[in-house]
């Protein structure tokens, strides 16, 4: 039987789609594109518009593939329990993914709803002997019990639970030795992971004695998890890239405090300059919310101020999502959508300033980067620091570190040429 997977969402999404993949490859079933027997829909609900997209993926898949079993899981189906779409046959909220195959055997025509409480749950398992693109993810912890006021995910994706310690060193060392060159740790909070007593930056230093590993990417990381430890490997070892993604979520300590984030702007600046003193180069990309309730023209100009002040390499900007359910749903003074698209221009106009600036910098310097992808007689890739290069190649140097001088910017790509 053929199937396809549809994927919304964040890297934790994407790694569970490929570990649903596997597992229903090794059960005889033949992923594909076209017309498929088996249409899964992995989706997020992050945001309303998250919600709004994986509604129409479920509509659109059933459309492109009439006969086909529908099955939805994800954080959307966690989130309201019972997907109620006319051709929808199985719903999963965020266990059992791994034990896809077994489930679609259970199907017998009535309708399957396995959406669980997933409050108290052990870490599901789940590990991927190959990835299909250069860059691997690890998913090594799940859930969040941070509770900022304006997020439904602790809802979603349950308590904080990780993978054990060996399993997360044994799928590195398989992977780097499929040719993976590149290793980026996800999770719904990864820099909470805790094995007993070992922590994150423990990990960390385990992984760094991998042989042949290149490159230790983290998908993102609280500003307040970075401790000592970790500061120092990040120091000493250049396989931690020279790039970190660090939610700031607003620059105003008034919004920051209404958010339930666990710092103010202060800290999130001083640890910044501390890790720029050991990395001055490193490239810092942050998320940020606008338009939280309550938020005023002060508050979004003192966002920009604190932005201009750290010199992000790029913002990931959102607009004020409301999710029932949250603390922040039930405050006063939501701001209007007009309002909250034009601060976002704003800041997303600040994000690409700061983006040129920094691609700019590196202009006329040696640069490495792995090709992902070949196009039109082009190789287009990816440097530590997160620099998307374009270069004119051949294909057989897909997946090698290859050595580039950067000639000049055409946004979102540094032009660069081989050196021989």
């Amino acid at each position: 039987m053929k199937f396809k997977i549809y994927t919304l969402g964040c890297k934790v999404n994407t790694y569970e789609s490929n570990v649903m993949s596997d597992n229903l490859k090794n059960n005889g079933y033949i992923e594909t594109s076209s017309p498929v027997d088996i249409a899964i829909i992995n989706t997020c609900s992050v945001t309303n518009t998250a919600d709004s997209k994986s509604l129409k993926t479920i509509k659109r898949a059933i459309k492109e593939n009439p006969n086909a079993l529908i099955i939805v899981t994800g954080c959307m189906s966690q989130n309201r329990k019972d997907v109620d779409i006319d051709g929808v046959n199985i719903v999963l909220g965020n266990k059992y993914k791994s034990d896809i195959a077994t489930i679609i055997k259970e199907y017998n025509g009535k309708k399957i709803n396995k959406v669980e409480n997933i409050d108290d749950i052990s870490f599901e398992n789940m590990k991927l002997n190959n990835f299909n693109k250069t860059r691997a993810f690890i998913k090594i912890e799940d859930g969040c019990e941070n509770f900022c006021s304006y997020c439904i995910i602790p809802y979603t994706r349950g308590n904080v639970r990780s993978k054990a310690r060996e399993d997360v060193l044994d799928e590195i060392k398989k992977l780097t030795q499929k040719g993976h060159h590149e290793v980026v740790l996800t999770g719904i909070h990864t820099g909470h992971y805790m094995d007993g007593n070992y922590t994150f930056s423990d990990l960390i230093e385990d992984i760094l004695k991998i042989k042949d590993l290149e490159r230790l990417r983290i998908s993102s990381i609280e500003i307040t998890e970075l401790d000592d430890k970790f500061l120092k490997l990040l120091k000493e070892n250049s396989v931690l890239v020279d790039h970190m993604h660090i939610p700031l979520q607003s620059g105003s300590n008034e919004i920051l405090k209404a958010m339930n984030r666990k710092y103010d702007k202060e800290y999130f600046i001083d640890k910044i300059k501390e890790i720029r003193q050991i990395r001055p180069d490193i490239s810092i990309t942050t998320d940020v919310i606008v338009g939280f309730p309550g938020e005023t023209i002060d508050n979004h100009k003192e966002t920009i101020e604190t932005i201009e002040k750290i010199e992000f390499t790029k913002i990931h900007v959102f607009p004020y999502s409301d999710r029932i359910g949250t603390k922040a749903s039930m405050m006063p003074n939501h701001i209007d959508e007009l309002t909250k698209k034009e601060r976002c221009h704003d800041l997303l106009d600040l994000s690409l300033s700061l983006e040129k600036k920094y691609m700019e910098k590196h202009l006329n310097e040696t640069l490495e980067f792995i090709p992902e992808v070949y196009k039109d007689g082009y190789l287009i890739g990816h440097t530590g620091n997160y620099l998307l290069i374009k270069t004119k190649g051949l294909e057989c140097n897909l997946n090698k570190n290859i050595k580039v001088l950067a000639k000049s910017v055409n946004y979102p790509y540094i032009i660069a040429d081989i050196i021989d």
